[in-house]
């Protein structure tokens, strides 16, 4: 059942990306960045942490939870280290993808060769 909701979950979340660029006719930029900015929304009121619970990597893999962990992250360091806090919870646990997305994004420059 776990994978049934992750998928659903997923799913919706996919779906909702891709009706933001057939109606509203959003670049696919101004989608990604909507999601980050709806994640920490999300966050925000507490609702992203219940459906992470409910539906797993349906809501983790998504960009939505990137948009989470950003601000996951800065309340925690805030609370800890006041307002440099910010900033280093920030980086602190989204510091994998970030990287991960550096360097995948340099290994496949290499090889493709990238126009522009």
């Amino acid at each position: 059942m776990e994978f049934l909701w992750a998928f659903i979950v997923g799913g919706l979340i996919c779906v909702v990306g891709q009706l933001m660029m057939d109606i509203l006719k959003l670049t696919p930029a101004h989608v990604t960045s909507s999601f980050v900015v709806i994640g920490a929304f999300l966050d925000a009121f507490g609702i992203y942490d219940n459906l992470i619970k409910f539906a797993g990597a349906g809501a983790t893999v998504p960009i939505t939870s990137f948009g989470h962990s950003l601000l996951h992250g800065a309340m925690a360091a805030a609370d800890e280290h006041g307002f440099i806090g910010i900033a280093m919870g920030i980086f602190e646990l989204t510091s994998a993808g970030i990287s991960s997305a550096i360097l995948f994004g340099f290994l496949v420059a290499v090889i493709f060769e990238p126009k522009g």
